[in-house]
């Protein structure tokens, strides 16, 4: 029979290989990475952001390859403590070296599986590398330049923690080459300021759920192998601006992530028939920065389409807001009960970022689709 003091040693060698296999982000490799180790952020948010220490911008190892806006990049991880997936956001700023007044600006979304889908701790050691591997994309709206790459996650199960590693990138200019700006395109993309919770700020992830995330942006990869819930506290909305989300991806997390791109106005062959009496007015837009009250679904339900016009349903997260579909040829708006017909676009156009554009154009767009209100917002690296 086992002695006390053998049961001891041998709970406290597995305590110590749980925590020494917690997690790090292995690729973009981050700053100071010899002194980098794979805990969570402190619970009181001390050494907040990037897990300040002494050379935490040290970039001697953090060689990272150029990232060309549009082109797939992969996030990678090292560590078996997954802790039931969870959530994560891939986040950029200009500072080069961040502060606890820093703002972050979230490029991409993870809800759920991140970083792996599997229930409860993946591995025992602190070098795994199962966890999944995520794509993502420096998006439209970001000109080419010096950055701060974040990766944060919020644990599925486990203590409520927010883990947080730092990395320098270069961004270059795409493939496609616009007028105006280097690297600023024509649509100007908002991003939403980045989430914290568990870091002594007033807000908190629940237990057992994968975080949703007030406000993801605009893309986003919703994987839902478990449970959803939203955070505790005084959270934040995030930046309004930001409605546009590519909502419903699905399958593994080494796909692609879709850009913040698609949608453009539909013009039917034949006119809607006019109804019996004039529509109401559509009420004013709310002051830039100023978001509603509440969310109004429609009155009525939506109007059947002209004769010989083929349509297709979808599902939106943003009412109000025009909706391309994935192959850019049909746009509609997102209804209040979160649901969307989709129009096709005009002939010589396609939808691109909720505008009609003319097909082979240098930017330049048409107006919204008749119901979408325009949005307002600032590009990354003009702030």
């Amino acid at each position: 029979m086992p002695s006390i003091k053998n049961l001891l040693l041998a709970s406290a060698f597995a305590l110590a290989s749980s925590v020494n296999a917690h997690m790090k982000m292995l690729t973009p490799v981050p700053f100071g990475d010899s002194t980098l180790n794979n805990f969570p952020l402190a619970a009181d948010g001390s050494d907040f952001p990037c897990k300040q220490r002494p050379g935490v911008y040290d970039a001697t190892n953090a060689k990272n390859a150029p990232m060309p806006i549009g082109a797939p990049q992969t996030i990678s991880f090292l560590g078996g403590a997954t802790h039931g997936g969870g959530s994560c956001q891939i986040s950029l700023t200009t500072d080069k070296n961040p502060t606890k007044d820093t703002k972050w600006q979230v490029i991409h979304s993870i809800e759920g599986d991140c970083p792996s889908s599997f229930d409860g701790n993946q591995g025992e050691s602190a070098s795994d590398t199962g966890a999944t591997k995520f794509q993502y994309t420096i998006p439209e709206g970001i000109k080419p330049g010096e950055y701060v790459l974040a990766w944060t996650w919020f644990n599925r199960i486990g203590n409520r923690e927010m883990y947080m590693n730092c990395a320098p990138i270069t961004v270059t200019a795409g493939s496609k080459k616009r007028s105006g700006e280097a690297g600023m395109t024509k649509r100007q993309a908002s991003f939403p300021d980045m989430f914290k919770a568990n870091i002594g700020n007033d807000c908190t992830t629940a237990e057992g759920g994968n975080v949703i995330f007030p406000d993801p942006g605009q893309s986003v990869k919703k994987l839902t192998t478990f449970p959803s819930k939203d955070p505790v506290g005084s959270c934040g909305t995030g930046t309004s601006a930001a409605t546009n989300s590519n909502s419903g991806s699905s399958g593994s997390g080494s796909s692609p992530a879709p850009a913040p791109e698609s949608s453009a106005a539909p013009a039917p062959s034949a006119p809607a028939p006019a109804p019996s009496a004039p529509a109401p007015a559509p009420s004013p837009a709310p002051p830039v920065g100023t978001a509603p009250a509440a969310p109004v679904a429609p009155a009525t339900p939506e109007a059947p389409p002209p004769a010989g016009v083929n349509t297709t349903k979808g599902s939106c997260t943003a009412p109000g807001q025009s909706v391309c579909s994935p192959d850019g040829k049909q746009i509609g708006t997102c209804d209040g009960t979160n649901h969307v017909t989709f129009f096709p676009v005009a002939q010589g156009t396609t939808c691109s970022g909720g505008y009609m554009v003319m097909t082979g154009s240098t930017g330049k767009r048409s107006a919204r689709f008749a119901h979408g209100p325009a949005r307002r917002s600032y590009p990354l690296g003009r702030w």
